[in-house]
Formats: C-alpha cells, sequence, structure tokens
C-alpha cells in the first residue's frame, strides 16, 4: 500500500519526508516491491520471519538491524505523521520509564505506531515463533504506556480501501490550502 500514489508520490515517501527529520536513521521493513522502496531513499530490510506473519515480524527486523537503542515504527500507508511523533513517544517513555509506548488516537490504541527498546527483540522473536500474532498479547508480556495523539487525527488516516485514498487526497489538499494561508498571514 506504501506504493499507491497521492499527489503523484508514493504514500510511503509522504511519510518518510515526515519522519526523516525526526529520527537517526530510516528503515524500510518490505517483503515485496523492495526495489521501489529502495528509490525512496531509505534502507529495505525483510523479516527474518518467514511466512508473512503481519507487523510484528517487520518490529522485530527493525530491532534487529537498529543502530540505536530504541526504534520507531509508522505504517507505510500513513503520509501524516505528526512533525512532533518521536518527540512525543521519547517524552513519554522517560516520564514512564517503560519499554513500549503506543500511539492513541482518542478512540483507541494504534498499535503500529510504536517506540520499542531493542531489549525486547529476543522476547518478540520468541512470541512469533510460538506462532503469535496479536499485537495486543505481545504488548501484555511488556511494560508499556500511551501517548495521546487525539490531537492528530489525520495522523491514523490510512489506505484500507479506495475512499480511504480519496478522503487522504481531500486531507492533503486541505492542509495544503491551509499552510498557503498560514504563509500568507505571516
Amino acid at each position: 500500500k506504501g506504493l499507491l500514489p497521492l499527489n503523484g508520490r508514493p504514500l510511503a515517501a509522504w511519510g518518510l519526508e515526515r519522519l526523516a527529520p525526526q529520527v537517526d536513521e530510516l528503515l524500510i521493513s518490505a517483503n515485496r516491491n523492495q526495489a521501489q522502496y529502495e528509490k525512496l531513499g531509505a534502507s529495505v530490510i525483510s523479516d527474518s520471519i518467514d511466512g508473512f506473519v503481519g507487523p510484528l515480524a517487520g518490529f522485530v527486523a527493525g530491532l534487529q538491524q537498529a543502530k540505536n537503542q530504541w526504534v520507531v515504527t509508522a505504517p507505510c500507508d500513513s503520509p501524516f505523521l505528526a512533525e512532533d511523533y518521536v518527540a512525543r513517544m521519547i517524552a513519554t517513555m522517560s516520564e514512564q520509564s517503560v519499554d513500549a509506548v503506543v500511539a492513541h488516537d482518542g478512540n483507541r490504541l494504534q498499535p503500529v505506531f510504536i517506540l520499542i527498546n531493542c531489549r525486547l527483540q529476543e522476547g518478540l522473536f520468541q512470541f512469533l515463533e510460538s506462532n503469535q500474532r496479536k499485537i495486543d498479547l505481545w504488548l501484555d508480556q511488556t511494560k508499556w504506556c500511551v501517548t495521546d495523539f487525539s490531537d492528530c487525527p489525520d495522523m491514523f488516516l490510512n489506505a484500507n480501501t479506495p475512499e480511504e485514498l480519496e478522503l487522504m487526497h481531500q486531507t492533503l489538499w486541505a492542509n495544503l490550502a491551509e499552510n498557503d494561508q498560514n504563509d500568507s498571514m505571516g
């Protein structure tokens, strides 16, 4: 889904653009279309666990490749990441002394938007090896908390249907118009 176009650019390119100034290193977890993702300028990694077992396998791959103690994730089809996404997640982690921080949209958890301590890698790998796949069950085995992003509802828009992709187009144009208006006032 990250390669679907939004205003002439892949969805993933929009997310990477938002994430790049917030992190030291960008990794894209992809099990297919790696060549297309590589064109976006980030290192592309694949699951180390066979069978397309879901987002947790991507988490493991990222944790295995990480050069830092913490890894932050975001879905490839979420182009409207908050400009302070990582800072807010880190602030919560620092205040709460936890191993994982999950974004909350004001209504529900958004567990693929997560900050994870690399020390969870082995336990997560074992969880997947035991044929477990549910993020919430894995979280129950860790010390975690939430960061409130209810003020950023657009951050959680993704493209699961053509209608959702159209909503993204409308949101993008509304954001561009708002930025133009703010620029002309400043």
